[in-house]
């Protein structure tokens, strides 16, 4: 914490000080007396930058990027066939790459460049005009700050994850440019509106009062949505239903879930934007709500399937995952551990039941998993965020009012993110093709897209 060092001021020039002001006129003293004030005043609104704040949010941020590369990307890669492994390490590192240049370029100003817009910062701060070292963003203590560069750089991994959470919709059959370019274009048109709408102080979400501490609605349902949209859209994968589409390494795949787990906590913990008891909540709230998922999931499955899988084990930690996100600053843990519940029978009924009888194919569940878990946060965040349940909203919170105002924000988000990605995709569809040929699906994209092989045998 910054502060003032002055040399000390003796007794004597103190009385001297005294002596001198009880002899000026009454008025002069009142007009010195209301200088002090008013400097006081000043000095108590001086922004404070916490460098212990600074150095947990630098962690926060590496810890995000950590959940994209290597965690996302191993995560994703081991769901899918050993002929496309490749092909998802690709996507998954270009589209981050890309979205992280895309961010500081127009995305930073287009989300928080300073516009009274409901749903968008206007270009302020395009290019990053009028940042510098110096410049301060502030936190959600009253008077405490933290750089902007630092605070760009925390959203600009949010950013870069969310479109990539959309390849799983579309695994084993998308077009590598086509994968990139709806990457950008929907980072474009969907995150950063929806972002603006759920963060920024006159988003229109947030002024409906809604609670999303660290994206259920910009990253989980938004991305949700846009998977199913492009699984029905880009359709099934050749032989589904008929083939063997196992994943081709649960190993690389709960590397890359116990990876997310990690890195989550710099998702949910960072978003306090303070190192203090708020993100100690968020910390523990990430810990249990997941393990109660994970345990959940696997119970179920055990029960309804005679053995617990791996891959239920993983699912079940992402579920939790996704759920306790919106709701991991405002509840408590009680409450954190019965939403990690809900949200892995949920995501579960998904995943099993309703993808088969509707008849899409989600190839890696981020509808079912992302989209249906983020819709269970953030609604049940209205719930148990209230005090009465164990969370931190008292006084004069009502349940329903909030509850109501959080299905407003998942209405919002879902027509939003759905309505552009149907566009978005007819469009490439209809410019670059969406899908790769019959032929080429089945002798895989690794080889058709990159030229190379994730394994020689």
């Amino acid at each position: 914490m910054m502060c003032n060092l002055k040399k000390p001021v003796g007794v004597g020039a103190i009385g001297a000080g005294l002596a001198a002001l009880s002899a000026l006129p009454a008025r002069a003293q009142e007009a010195v007396a209301e200088t002090v004030v008013l400097a006081e005043t000043v000095a108590e609104v001086v922004p404070v930058m916490d460098k212990g704040d600074v150095a947990w949010m630098m962690t926060s941020t590496v810890l995000v990027l950590f959940m994209i590369l290597p965690g996302l990307a191993l995560f994703y890669g081991g769901l899918v066939r050993s002929k496309n492994m490749l092909s998802v390490l690709m996507q998954t590192t270009m589209i981050a790459c890309l979205m992280m240049i895309v961010w500081v370029i127009y995305g930073y100003s287009i989300t928080f460049g300073g516009s009274t817009s409901p749903v968008w910062g206007g270009f302020g701060k395009l290019f990053l005009a009028g940042v510098t070292p110096d410049s301060m963003a502030a936190t959600f203590s009253a008077g405490y700050v933290i750089p902007e560069y630092l605070f760009i750089a925390f959203q600009m991994t949010f950013a870069a994850i969310t479109p990539a959470l959309v390849i799983g919709a579309f695994a084993e059959r998308i077009r590598f440019r086509s994968a990139l370019v709806f990457a950008v274009l929907w980072g474009t048109f969907s995150y950063f509106p929806v972002a603006h709408m759920v963060w920024d102080v006159s988003g229109y979400i947030f002024n409906l009062g809604a609670i999303d501490f660290a994206g259920g609605t910009v990253v989980h349902i938004n991305a949700g949505i846009a998977a199913l949209v492009a699984a029905i859209l880009v359709g099934k994968r050749v032989g589904y239903g008929k083939e063997n589409m196992a994943p081709h390494s649960m190993v690389m795949t709960m590397i890359g879930a116990a990876m997310l787990w990690v890195g989550w906590f710099g998702f949910n913990v960072g978003s306090n934007l303070e190192a203090n008891g708020g993100a100690t909540l968020a910390m523990i709230n990430t810990f249990v709500a997941t393990a109660a998922a994970a345990v959940a999931w696997s119970v179920i499955e055990g029960v309804l399937r005679g053995k617990a899988s791996m891959l239920g084990g993983a699912s079940g930690m992402v579920a939790g995952l996704v759920a306790i996100t919106p709701a991991c600053g405002t509840v408590g843990p009680m409450g954190a551990i019965l939403l990690g519940i809900i949200a892995a029978a949920a995501c579960y009924f998904f995943v099993t039941t309703v993808k088969h009888r509707l008849g899409y194919d989600d190839s890696l569940d981020v509808f079912g998993v992302h989209g249906v878990g983020g819709i269970v946060g953030a609604v049940g965040t209205g719930i148990f965020s209230a005090a009465v349940l164990g969370g931190v909203k008292g006084d004069d919170y009502s349940i329903a009012s909030q509850t109501w105002i959080q299905i407003q924000s998942v209405a919002i988000t879902i027509v939003w993110s759905g309505v552009v990605s149907l566009i978005l995709l007819k469009l490439i569809d209809m410019t670059m093709g969406l899908r790769v040929s019959t032929d080429q699906e089945r002798e895989g994209l690794d080889t058709i897209s990159h030229g190379e092989s994730a394994y020689h045998y």
